[in-house]
């Protein structure tokens, strides 16, 4: 840690202790709150953060469509008693959860109070901030023994009381207006300027710990690389925006302000390269929403109170699309996972609605929220921005609230769109956006935070249902069973001789591995998609004999899916290889068969029927379940084995087919090059030829023996 950073932590603190409370009061012209004495040559206009009082009837207008409908239910249906009795029992040794709810019920509070006007919303934020308040520090993490990271609870604390500030404005007294804006410039600020320098200049820091001292977190991974690892994650968005928040509400009465909001700028143009030009997210759409949410709010403020506009450091629209592509919705009822209520053990815990299923590479979870596509379509004039708004995905945050119009342009999807290679690797083919709809999603690509050991997995969506999943709801600690699901055995994926290919053992959580996949060939129509993936880097890092592992994939739409594996081992190190198939039984509604060289998946809306071959004789095909305690659920899967050799090629014929209907009859036959696929499934003529010996692409559709 070097001294002008320790000075300056320590001078910026003890400035905020000594300032004039005066000059931290309001003044009574904010046009949501209350105004602040700011030369008028650092304020370029005095409006609200997020929206001004002139807004409030849009707001409410926009809190009636449907589309908000669970926003206003959770604005409006609300024990305030409950609430209110609740909040003094909270722990203030307990920041995971604890803290969380009390910041999610100020800011649920105080927003309810500034549209609807409910005394007992005032009431209950007025006591939810006196809780926060409480909490010291602000966050669980330090930088040697007594600075501390701002990670995620004093950031989401410091955009929470700014914003309850701006809201409420002379609704609060001004002796908590003056504690509480004491509190951002002591407690939030400066943790998250902390979090920021260190990853900025991770060389100067000793290493974090996890804060036992004022928190019982039970953590067993280490934290001291997290600024190096956490540079180019959603960790670092969050204290982006709360630091230019504060910076921002605080500008030209807090002598380090200026300071802060150079650091948010500054850090924001350098994760702004963590989106693909495309527009593309690697930690997967789950985290996407919230960390791209943060990084608009952060724009829209800084836009609003001085005027600069930084609101296109990433693609806005592009990323938009990516969203898009990565929804799967499907078909069936609302569930839980099963051990849901356990400590806090694996994230995200919540109901799984299948309406707003995703593609879930990694720790993505329960569902896209797009709360930042209207304020794209806003701001970037972009129709398929508010189609997205409109119709897709879920929207749960409250700035939704605020950018939502329901009258915006709106353009449904290019077709384009149904096949889509994103910049990171991640392909996506689809028939359309509906739940009935069929999608497969291939991962390629290399490693990232929240990642799984999933290189070359497979997820197939075939008539509004899961055939070929990728579990969802990891577990982030290792003493947790369900840390099995992040491993490549519980993918959709290949093992050589049991094992998948490298990944850590969360020595420092869920970061990345060092596991690579390349795409190689790709090519997409209207009627198929083709696409080959190289993996062999990721599987050699733990078997140095591994020659060639790559994964073709055929589609021909709507519902024939053909999957090639090849595997080349050194001649001296022969091994078993297989591929797994793991079928969606987490709602306790999957099940399988298998018959010699045939096995069969069957969900309520749809079934897979699929036959296994392999060069050189007949596969093992198996129906089996991951190792997991009984209390965590079911969790089956189809394997199909080719036994120890030095030179391996499986093929995987499957079709799909809503349960009403029978599948068609393919037959698959064996020819001196590899085998040829034909028959018809469905009214889809089927003719395809396979040579493994080429490279990339080697399924030939239409083929002609010649």
């Amino acid at each position: 840690m070097t001294t002008n950073r320790r000075t300056f932590l320590k001078s910026s603190a003890a400035l905020a202790a000594v300032l004039p409370l005066a000059r931290l009061s309001a003044q009574p012209n904010n046009p949501v709150g209350t105004a602040i004495q700011t030369p008028k040559s650092k304020i370029q206009n005095k409006q609200g953060l997020l929206f001004d009082r002139a807004d409030l009837p849009r707001i409410r207008a926009n809190l009636d469509h449907p589309r908000l409908a669970a926003i206003k239910a959770h604005l409006t249906e609300v024990d305030h008693a409950a609430d209110l009795a609740y909040l003094p029992t909270t722990d203030l040794r307990n920041r995971v959860m604890d803290m969380r709810i009390v910041r999610e019920m100020l800011e649920r509070a105080a927003f309810a109070y500034t549209v609807y006007g409910n005394p007992k919303d005032l009431e209950l934020a007025r006591a939810a901030l006196d809780r926060l308040m409480d909490y010291d520090p602000w966050d669980y993490f330090l930088e040697g023994e007594d600075d501390v990271i701002g990670l995620q609870r004093a950031p989401e604390a410091t955009i929470a009381v700014c914003c309850t500030l701006d809201w409420l404005g002379d609704a609060l007294p001004p002796e908590v207006r003056e504690r509480a804006e004491h509190q951002v410039a002591t407690k939030g600020a400066p943790a998250c300027y902390n979090s920021l320098y260190s990853m900025m200049y991770p060389d100067r820091v000793r290493g974090w710990s996890v804060n036992n001292r004022d928190d019982d977190i039970d953590a067993e991974f280490s934290v001291k690389r997290w600024p190096l690892i956490l540079n180019a994650t959603n960790l670092k968005v969050i204290p982006i925006a709360a630091l230019g928040v504060a910076a921002l509400w605080l500008h030209g009465r807090h002598p380090q302000a200026d300071t802060w909001l150079d650091m948010a700028r500054r850090s924001a143009r350098s994760f702004s390269a963590m989106y693909g030009t495309d527009g593309a997210y690697d930690e997967g759409v789950g985290y996407w929403g919230y960390t791209t949410l943060h990084l608009a709010l952060f724009g829209e403020v800084l836009h609003r109170r001085l005027g600069i506009d930084e609101r296109d450091l990433i693609n806005y629209p592009g990323t938009i699309r990516y969203a898009l592509v990565m929804t799967m919705p499907t078909l069936g009822s609302a569930y839980n996972t099963a051990n849901e209520k356990q400590a806090y053990n694996f994230v995200p815990k919540g109901t799984m609605d299948p309406a707003l299923d995703i593609v879930n590479f990694g720790d993505s979870g329960i569902g896209a929220d797009v709360t930042v596509a209207p304020w794209v379509g806003r701001v970037a004039g972009d129709p398929l921005s508010n189609h997205v708004a409109l119709n897709i995905g879920g929207m749960k945050h409250l700035p939704a609230a605020v950018w939502f119009d329901a009258d915006a342009q709106d353009s449904s999807p290019d077709p384009a769109l149904l096949d889509t290679r994103l910049s990171n690797d991640w392909v996506i083919s689809r028939t359309g956006w509906d739940a009935p709809s069929s999608v497969v999603a291939f991962r390629s690509g290399g490693p990232a935070n929240h990642e799984h050991a999933d290189r070359n997995s497979i997820i197939f969506k075939g008539h509004g249902e899961r055939l070929f999943h990728d579990p969802f709801k990891a577990a982030y600690d290792t003493r947790h069973p369900r840390w099995l699901l992040r491993e490549t055995e519980a993918h959709t994926a290949v093992l050589i001789d049991g094992r998948g290919h490298q990944y850590h053992h969360g020595e420092d959580g869920t970061n990345s591995s060092w596991a690579r996949a390349a795409v190689t060939g790709y090519e997409a129509s209207p009627a198929a998609m083709q696409v080959t993936s190289d993996a062999t880097p990721a599987y050699q890092l733990v078997n140095d004999k591994v020659r060639r592992v790559d994964r073709t994939v055929l589609y021909l739409k709507p519902d024939v899916l053909l999957i090639l594996d090849r595997l080349d081992l050194a001649a001296d190190a022969p091994a078993p290889f297989s591929a797994r198939f793991q079928i969606f039984n987490e709602d306790g509604n999957g099940n399988g068969q298998v018959s010699g060289g045939n096995f069969v998946i069957t969900r309520p809306h749809a079934g897979l029927r699929a036959s296994a071959h392999r060069l050189g004789g007949e596969p093992d095909v198996a129906l089996r379940q991951l190792d997991l305690p009984a209390e965590e659920g079911v969790f089956p899967f189809v394997e199909v084995t080719s036994p120890a050799a030095a030179h391996h090629v499986l093929l995987t014929v499957a079709a799909a087919h809503p349960t009403a209907d029978a599948p068609g009859d393919l037959r698959v036959s064996t020819r001196a090059s590899g085998w040829t696929i034909t028959g018809t499934h469905r009214g889809l003529p089927v003719n395809v030829a396979v040579d493994p010996s080429r490279a990339i692409l080697p399924f030939t559709i239409g083929w002609r023996d010649l």
